[in-house]
């Protein structure tokens, strides 16, 4: 395994050197293993010891760097199995979601930005007709790489220092070791363990930075962003709605809520957090979903697959705003049709719940849950649904479900969210030439398509001249007649136009 050089601070471990953070496998409560928590000089030196690889990855070039990522993507297909293994240990996610999530989202990217990333990333021509003055002139927008993080940041050329969840660094050590075992040079990409003084460090040393986690966090990052001057791509919460025709196939509907909203114990940033159905079909839509979710298997993966369908909650503190989320909405009125409590026993887990006669008084409808709940509220007509959807802070995915595909992406367009899918959720997320972003308090920038990789680059225009003469009629020295005679040429080129 790579190793990353780390002095712990006394300051978080109580002045124990040999002291870490200890990453628990939230399905048994087992300690798994123990990674360093890295002080802020810790993070200087490892950037410092990106910058100094950076020139030479870059000098690459893209069919080589391409090359390593192909090598990575066959290291992940031999080592399934472990890498399956390691994100079940620290997440308590079942076999399935494991390999759905983590490994059927990795493996095509190492393969869709070796390809993609030189096509992306090619200097763009500019036509020179536009103005007069660009006449004879070549016109180009080369890619300058800049330092980033993740698949496209390095295939762009950037060295990247990755710092993951304190609860969940062991995929991102193993991705480590895998991208040293398939060429990458030592140095490239390395993986910052610890806790947030660690990630605050790298604010102030890197050149641009990449965040997901919550909004809450997402607005320090920005402001210490800005103070930096560096740019800031942020990928934060959302409160996904799913909005419910009465002309839906409601069957398929009721079998994707219950599985976009339960996947990973509903921990997924474009779960379904909320549902709203026109009043015909409510009926038989919550039955339905009913049905699915109250025979769901919950537990750790200790059996293999096709043993669980929902895991553990990840996140200590998640737990607990589950179940205020739940208590909540009861207290206000809400119904719980299955689920609606903590599991007892060994592990964290929270039951898969089903809540009905919800409404916008209640934090499961307004605030964002990432657990496994699904609220589904009772809506007169289509409109009062979008009107609901849209009244919310986030705006990161929804989804529409009618048997008018026309009149559905109508409506997809009318909802505030950077991505809306019809008939279908979540599965954006593995189209990676379709940019994904969200809305309002859900994030800035895309991720995937080409701004996916173009974020991790410096812009430069280049214009050249090809043909010119030794003076141009617009250079000194000043005469009357050559102004009179410029102003005439911008009434022909122009004036045409602007006539009423």
């Amino acid at each position: 395994m790579a190793s990353v050089e780390q002095r712990v601070p006394a300051e978080t471990n109580g002045g124990d050197s040999t002291a870490g953070i200890g990453v628990e496998n939230p399905a048994t409560g087992e300690l798994v293993r123990t990674v360093p928590s890295l002080a802020a000089s810790d993070v200087k030196e490892m950037v410092a010891r990106a910058r100094a690889a950076q020139p030479g990855w870059d000098a690459l070039g893209f069919e080589a760097r391409g090359r390593v990522f192909r090598r990575a993507q066959k290291w992940m297909l031999d080592n399934a199995d472990r890498v399956i293994a390691v994100v079940c240990s620290e997440t308590g996610k079942t076999v399935e979601d494991a390999q759905l999530t983590d490994l059927g989202y990795t493996v095509p990217a190492l393969g869709f930005w070796a390809k993609q990333g030189p096509k992306y990333l090619t200097d763009e021509r500019v036509p020179s007709w536009s103005t007069p003055t660009a006449f004879a002139k070549k016109l180009v927008v080369p890619i300058v790489n800049s330092f980033g993080d993740c698949i496209p940041a390095l295939m762009a050329g950037n060295a990247v220092v990755l710092k993951p969840s304190e609860v969940t660094p062991l995929s991102s050590l193993l991705m480590e070791e895998m991208l040293a075992q398939c060429g990458i040079p030592e140095g490239v990409f390395q993986v910052a363990t610890g806790d947030g003084v660690t990630g605050a460090a790298l604010i102030g040393e890197v050149d641009c930075l990449m965040f997901t986690g919550s909004t809450a966090t997402g607005r320090k990052v920005a402001r210490e962003a800005a103070e930096a001057l560096i740019p800031c791509y942020l990928e934060l919460g959302g409160k996904d709605p799913m909005i419910v025709c009465a002309d839906a196939d409601i069957e398929r509907a009721a079998n994707a809520a219950a599985f976009y909203s339960m996947n990973n114990a509903g921990q997924t940033c474009i779960s379904v957090e909320r549902a709203y159905v026109e009043a015909p079909v409510y009926d038989e839509f919550v039955a339905r979903v009913t049905e699915s979710i109250r025979v769901l298997r919950q537990g750790g993966p200790d059996g293999g697959p096709g043993t669980v369908d929902v895991g553990a909650v990840i996140f200590p503190p998640q737990i607990d705003i589950v179940e205020d989320h739940v208590r909540d909405a009861v207290e206000k009125g809400a119904k719980v049709l299955s689920g609606g409590r903590v599991r007892p026993g060994a592990g964290r887990f929270y039951e898969p719940t089903v809540l009905v006669d919800v409404d916008h008084s209640m934090k499961c409808m307004t605030e964002e849950t990432f657990g496994p709940t699904i609220p589904i509220m009772k809506v007169p007509d289509v409109e009062e649904a979008l009107k609901l959807a849209n009244d919310s802070p986030y705006g990161l995915q929804a989804s529409v479900w009618t048997g008018d595909l026309e009149r559905g992406e109508a409506l997809a367009r009318r909802i505030e969210a950077g991505v809306v899918c019809v008939n279908d959720a979540q599965l954006n997320y593995f189209a990676l030439n379709l940019p994904m972003g969200g809305w309002k308090g859900s994030g800035i920038g895309t991720r995937h398509g080409a701004n996916g990789i173009r974020k991790y680059c410096k812009m430069q225009s280049l214009l050249v001249t090809r043909i010119a003469p030794k003076r141009e009629l617009f250079m000194f020295p000043y005469a009357a007649g050559r102004t009179r005679l410029l102003r005439r040429a911008l009434g022909l080129l122009y004036g045409r136009g602007s006539r009423p």
